[in-house]
């Protein structure tokens, strides 16, 4: 039997149905007829957002009766898969716009979880039309758009690097935290977070070339070259994003990484002033790492440029 469309404007919903399905009514023909049925409007989209502005949206199906079982589902563009918002079901959607081209569609499932409706898709745009500088914070702070982001050689952190872990750990970055206090988080429990965030045993880094040389805290070093990998976007709770800027080992140095990835708040060519430095074996395993990041600044930086720099962010 051939598929069917159905939907708000088809005609023949009106003809051939009752104004008014029951979910078992709506499970049976599907499943004799094959019926793909799309009769679930969407209202409130605006034609583009900024970005921090809220998506609110309200979807109807008013052909079903009584309570209806609501589920909301997004992707990161049309190439990605798609996933189903946690908590999100009723008929109103709200998301904060961080992503352009993102998107959403609404659906009605059966009382078994199979999906008997859902609406088009909808696809956010975000225009923000700022300055240089503006865009310059938006991405430090992890909202841009994917075709923003171009490929970068080891050029953008060549020299040498020291951890501030050390500075961490002496009490030199306690005014840092004291600086970050809030209602949610203490200038202890932001000194707990980066103490994490910042522990390492690699307190310098010299990147010469296509080489890293790691210097441990016992000043044992290893050096392995290594070549450009690639970038990977992560999405974070907050709704921000993030690029790793990745490099492999094309050597068989014995104690330094397979892969190094980069962090810095950047995401085209430009000389970085501090970096977060992910390494280990397994790219992917790599990826899901979002709670140990050491941090490096240049070895010529002063406490005083690392404490302005971090007050300043």
């Amino acid at each position: 039997m051939k598929k069917r469309m159905f939907s708000l404007l088809a005609t023949s919903l009106f003809l051939f149905s009752p104004l008014h399905l029951t979910y078992a009514q709506v499970d049976d023909q599907a499943q004799e007829e094959q019926i793909e049925l799309v009769n679930i409007s969407v209202e409130g989209l605006q034609e583009h957002y900024h970005t921090g502005d809220e998506i609110l949206l309200t979807a109807s199906a008013p052909e079903f009766e009584g309570n209806l079982n609501w589920q909301w589902s997004i992707k990161q563009d049309e190439q990605a898969e798609w996933q189903v918002v946690a908590g999100m079901t009723s008929e109103l959607f709200s998301r904060e716009a961080t992503a352009d081209g993102l998107m959403i569609k609404a659906e009605v499932s059966s009382e078994d979880g199979s999906i008997i409706a859902h609406s088009d898709d909808l696809q956010v745009h975000i225009d923000d039309h700022h300055s240089d500088h503006e865009n310059a914070e938006r991405i430090y702070h992890g909202f841009f758009y994917n075709d923003e982001i171009e490929d970068r050689s080891l050029a953008d952190w060549q020299g040498e690097w020291s951890s501030v872990y050390p500075l961490l750990t002496s009490g030199k970055l306690d005014t840092v935290f004291e600086h970050k206090a809030n209602d949610t988080m203490s200038a202890d429990e932001y000194k707990a977070y980066y103490t994490v965030g910042y522990e390492t045993d690699i307190d310098q880094i010299l990147i010469e070339g296509n080489t890293f040389t790691f210097t441990s805290t016992d000043g044992s070093e290893l050096t392995a070259a290594y070549e450009y990998d690639g970038y990977d976007i992560l999405t974070y709770e907050r709704g921000n994003r993030g690029v790793r800027y990745v490099f492999k080992r094309i050597d068989d140095t014995e104690g330094m990484p397979a892969y190094i990835q980069f962090s810095d708040h950047l995401i085209t060519e430009t000389l970085s002033t501090h970096f977060h430095l992910y390494w280990g074996d397994d790219r992917e395993t790599l990826l899901d790492e979002v709670t140990n990041w050491p941090t490096y600044y240049p070895s010529f930086f002063t406490e005083n440029q690392i404490l302005k720099d971090m007050l300043a962010h």
